[in-house]
């Protein structure tokens, strides 16, 4: 039986929310919880273990960036995948990203299928 690994999407956009969402509920044994900002998003990883992140970059109270770096430094957290999704396309925004600790960076409009594939191959599914 395949074990079941959690996400949690952080994104402040209910529309964004709920497509990244809908995405990741196609692959088998993934469940999805979701914050709207990053220090909701903070919050939840204080209350439950998640297998992967996946969160934008421009919101509100807390940015992506931000989230990123402090789940990098924690202990509890420090090696889970993150996934940035953003609107964000420059090649600075990218590799500042990426040095902070995201694993993979897509930039929106986003497919399904990307997001999808991204996730899967992070998590070895």
């Amino acid at each position: 039986m395949t074990k079941i690994l959690q996400a949690l999407v952080v994104e402040d956009s209910p529309t964004m929310r709920q497509l990244i969402g809908f995405a990741l509920r196609r692959i088998p044994g993934l469940e999805v919880d979701e914050a709207d900002d990053g220090v909701a998003g903070l919050k939840k990883l204080a209350e439950k273990r998640f297998d992967i992140l996946i969160t934008d970059i421009n919101m509100p109270i807390m940015d992506g960036l931000k989230l990123v770096s402090l789940v990098r430094k924690d202990e509890k957290h420090k090696d889970i995948p993150i996934v940035i999704i953003t609107t964000e396309g420059a090649a600075e925004d990218r590799q500042r990203a990426l040095n902070l600790g995201a694993n993979a960076y897509i930039t929106k409009p986003i497919q399904a299928p990307q997001v999808i594939d991204c996730v899967r191959k992070l998590l070895d599914r």
